[in-house]
């Protein structure tokens, strides 16, 4: 009677043991506390995991828990590489921008500097018009006594403005005769550098 007792309670014992490894196996409860002593007898090293009490059971929503926060923090560290990305780019943009803004001002200045030119060329043609009709409207000495004053540049922009007036209306080409009655010497260079400016 007394054996079967004593073998009865052996056999418990085991398969209370046996249980608790297997549950301990499957992380349902934490017994490595408890089981180390038994690994190291065996030859085995003990499993690592939360120091726990030797009758404290694993709480799986902890567990579940410890995950999710684990999943959300990974997601807060992709969210903030993510919005750093976006402040370099919104930086890399504001620079751009900023480019722009200066070459769309370098711009307008070039152009506001291109129609200032051109109209003080507009203005400056005019100006030589002006002055050639009324050296044509003049006696012819008169008005090389008045291409003698003038410097070398703007008595043959006047003399050209002259050719290009009597080309358009049709009427005839006086700078030639002009040409005869200047001085020589004055003549010829003036002839000499309209050669060399003309196009």
């Amino acid at each position: 009677m007394w054996g079967r007792i004593i073998v009865l309670l052996i056999l418990i014992l085991v398969l209370a043991g046996g249980g608790i490894v297997w549950f301990d196996y499957l992380n349902v409860i934490d017994a490595k506390a408890v089981l180390a002593p038994l690994y190291r007898f065996i030859g085995r090293e003990p499993q690592t995991g939360l120091p726990v009490g030797p009758d404290d059971f694993i709480n799986l929503d902890a567990e579940r828990l410890a995950v999710i926060i684990e999943t959300y923090a990974l997601k807060d560290l992709d969210l903030d590489r993510r919005e750093a990305e976006i402040l370099v780019k919104l930086a890399e943009l504001e620079q751009l921008s900023e480019q722009l803004d200066q070459d769309r001002k370098a711009l307008e200045e070039m152009q506001n500097s291109i129609n200032q030119y051109l109209e003080n060329a507009e203005i400056l043609d005019r100006n030589v018009e002006g002055i050639s009709r009324q050296l044509t409207n003049m006696p012819p000495e008169r008005a090389v006594a008045i291409i003698a004053e003038m410097t070398d540049q703007v008595a043959i922009s006047v003399l050209r403005k002259t050719e290009e007036i009597a080309r358009r209306d049709g009427t005839t080409n006086i700078v030639p005769y002009w040409m005869s009655l200047l001085e020589p010497q004055r003549a010829a260079e003036i002839q000499r550098k309209m050669m060399l400016d003309s196009p």
